[in-house]
């Protein structure tokens, strides 16, 4: 049979209903569904996982929300149960949520959420917040036609867990909705056991129920159990009968109720250890490719060996052949050798260039993923940290303004805690450099001080801030990671301080010939402090000291990015502490001065402490371009509360026509968006107009773009999430060059 010529092909997606070939396709990924399950019970997981990948991939080419909700949770399960990896069977349960959503249908999101309710549940790990998922899956099938009755299973998971987590009372109305939904709808045996068991639990649990009735139901539960072979009910009711029995004083029954949980549980682990021995050869298997580049190195080192030594075993034996054989048969081998090692060293020479392909190719594909997940995770904190930020400024919610900082402290948390694992992502990777730029000290050290306003509230802490009179304001040097460095040890001294203080303290130690100061920066607090034994484990990285008596769990990153960052500047941590004694963390940098008179000739609107109440903004109008519409809206209405004029444009061909058709002050462009990226429309915008400002906004790590973005045309940069006053800065720096435009007020 002939394969169709493509003109063929094409009239035939003309001719065939798309039904046709959409239900072919969704064929396909029933096979593929099916197969998955198939090597799964047949406990051939790589397999199972191939299929279940492949599903995935099928699915979203012709978007089919179903089945990749499909292949998510069956690649969730596996991990979950099987291979015992939560992190990973939690990711795609999430997933499998996330596709369940878009999909819209209400049974297959109530599915995604008990699923995902289950895999959390049953990690042993904050069962707690399996119980929001079980309640949202209660929620949508409240509305489902067939009542309150589908809920059951939910509603027993969480009187489950919450008998689990020992809160009885919590328990008690999940376990009665269950036991009353049993009389609306038969169930099976194997649920009425089990639920028979959570109320004797809840009798047992609780000091003013009588124990007799927990013995009456674990009885009827055990006796049930061995009737229809449930051996799992009958180890679990023999359990908590020995204990019931052991409360009420009836220890020879409790000694005859172990011996039967005994037996039972011994059967248990028969039946289970086929099953553990199966999966786990299956999980041999799973990882042995993992395993095969290994072996092939070896087994290449192995052989390379054996050839080295049996060419020097030939070359002994060949200075004995140079008595017994003729000169030529010598020259011969040594020739032969020769050749061979030339060959050998070719060989050697390209694994190791093939070696360092990958390696090279890798560290991008690492440099990319960070990279994109920069930009995803801030972009949505530009959306958190904007509104945030407007809302507090509304008087309207004052009410809230609590609930507002509590937010805003939470998004900047986070975001801080983004930067740091990005640089320390870039120092491991030795890409971090320092910049040289200028920086004003009072507005580093007050924008520390603002940053934690809140948290030092929460904690009831006070900082003290002490600056040497001596020191001038005006410095050359990084910033960004001075105050990395500052914002890390404040932070750590805030989060292990309760109702203290922390005093943040600058003096000058000496002046260099060249202008340079030695500053010394201490940070210093009256908290827990630090046990001796301690003090150089919290510079390894996810290393934390353990305090009972506080509930602050960091991810440990701070004080190792300090010391790299210090290194970079040729600094050093020093550290003196003691258990209960509070801690003092200093370090000195060298910082070059700014003389007054060499500053660089621009706008005196570079200030970051610039007053804006002191200019009116009517008559400048600036484009905002970006494809996110909430960010669209937050830049919006920062600029109108500026009384800037304002037009929003959707991408980079939108903005192009808009500047043709337009005047505009200045131009707002968001680096990545469809149809046309922010530097391919500031190169169409630089053929016909080379003077409006345009600034990049960007959420992608601003090192890695930096020169593509100054070389296309733009003038700045601003990275999201900002701070509102160094935009507006931003912005009136770009404006400078036009100051016929700003007005004093």
């Amino acid at each position: 049979m002939k394969l169709p010529t493509p003109a063929t092909f094409i009239l035939l997606c003309f001719i065939l209903p798309f039904s046709v070939f959409s239900q072919v396709a969704k064929d396909s990924l029933e096979v593929l569904l099916e197969t998955g399950r198939d090597y799964y019970h047949k406990h051939d997981y790589a397999k199972s996982i191939e299929f279940n990948t492949l599903l995935i991939e099928e699915a979203a080419k012709i978007q089919d929300h179903y089945y990749a909700f499909r292949g998510y949770d069956g690649l969730g399960n596996l991990y979950s149960w099987v291979l015992k990896d939560t992190l990973k069977g939690n990711y795609n349960g999430h997933k499998a949520l996330e596709y369940a959503l878009l999909s819209q249908e209400d049974s297959l999101i109530a599915w995604a959420y008990t699923s995902l309710g289950n895999k959390i549940g049953e990690s042993g790990v904050h069962m707690e917040k399996a119980i929001p998922y079980y309640e949202k899956a209660i929620d949508i099938r409240k509305k489902q036609e067939g009542g309150d009755v589908k809920n059951i299973i939910e509603y027993m998971n969480i009187g489950w867990t919450y008998i689990d987590l020992g809160q009885t009372d919590k328990a008690l109305p999940y376990l009665v909705s269950t036991r009353e939904l049993t009389k609306v709808e038969k169930q099976s045996p194997l649920l009425e056991l089990n639920l028979d068991i959570l109320f004797a639990r809840h009798h047992l649990l609780k000091d003013n129920y009588p124990k007799s009735k927990a013995i009456e139901i674990l009885r009827n539960v055990v006796a049930t159990a061995k009737e229809k072979d449930y051996i799992i009910q009958a180890a679990e009711g023999n359990k908590f009968l020995a204990q019931a029995y052991e409360m009420t004083g009836q220890y020879k029954l409790a000694n005859q109720a172990i011996k039967d949980e005994r037996s039972f549980t011994d059967r248990i682990f028969a039946s289970e250890k086929v099953v553990a021995i199966e999966e786990a050869s299956a999980n041999f298997q799973l990882k042995e490719y993992q395993q095969d580049a290994e072996i092939a190195k070896a087994e290449k080192e192995l052989s390379a060996t054996l050839v080295n030594s049996t060419r020097t075993i030939m070359v002994i034996l060949g200075v004995f052949a140079i008595i017994l054989c003729v000169v030529f048969f010598v020259i011969y081998n040594l020739a032969k050798a020769r050749k061979s090692n030339i060959t050998k060293l070719k060989e050697t020479n390209l694994a190791l260039v093939q070696a360092k392909d990958e390696a090279e190719k890798l560290s991008k594909l690492k440099t990319q993923f960070f990279s994109t997940v920069s930009h995803e995770l801030r972009t949505p904190l530009y959306g958190v940290i904007g509104l945030s930020s407007l809302l507090l400024e509304d008087k309207k919610l004052r009410s809230h303004r609590g609930d507002l900082e509590s937010l805003k402290f939470s998004a900047d948390y986070l975001l801080a805690l983004i930067n740091d694992v990005l640089t320390l992502n870039k120092m491991d990777a030795n890409g971090l450099e320092l910049e040289k730029t200028p920086f004003q000290l009072t507005a580093l050290l007050n924008n520390i001080v603002r940053s934690f306003a809140f948290s030092l509230q929460q904690h009831n802490n006070k900082l003290h801030l002490s600056v040497d009179e001596n020191l001038p304001n005006q410095f050359l040097g990084d910033s960004v990671r001075v105050s990395q460095i500052l914002m890390n040890l404040v932070g750590n001294a805030v989060k292990f301080t309760e109702n203290g203080n922390i005093w943040l303290t600058i003096h000058q130690v000496e002046i260099l010939e060249d202008d340079t100061h030695t500053v010394q920066f201490t940070v210093k607090d009256d908290g827990i402090g630090i046990p001796k034994e301690k003090q150089r484990e919290i510079f390894e990285e996810f290393t934390q000291v353990e305090n009972r008596n506080y509930n602050y769990q960091g991810t440990g990153l701070g004080l190792p990015i300090v010391m790299k960052l210090l290194q970079l500047f040729g600094s050093k941590i020093n550290l003196e502490s003691d258990t209960g004694k509070g801690a003092t963390f200093s370090f000195s940098l060298a910082l070059k001065e700014i003389q007054t008179e060499s500053r660089p000739e621009i706008s005196s609107i570079t200030s970051d402490e610039l007053v804006l109440e002191d200019h009116l903004f009517e008559n400048l109008h600036i484009l905002v371009v970006d494809d996110n519409k909430i960010n669209q809206k937050i830049t919006q209405k920062i600029l109108e509360s500026k009384h800037f004029g304002c037009s929003l444009a959707n991408d980079g061909l939108e903005a192009v026509q808009m500047v043709k058709d337009n005047r505009y002050d200045l131009v707002l462009m968001d680096i990545h968006m469809p149809r046309m990226n922010g530097m391919e429309a500031t190169e169409a915008i630089r053929k016909f107009d080379q003077t409006v400002p345009i600034i990049a906004l960007t959420a992608v790590e601003v090192d890695e773009i930096r020169k593509k973005i100054f070389e296309c045309g733009m003038n700045d940069i601003i990275l999201k999430p900002y701070d509102a006053s160094r935009f507006i800065n931003t912005i009136l720096r770009n404006l400078s060059i036009l100051p016929e435009n700003i007005k004093a007020s």
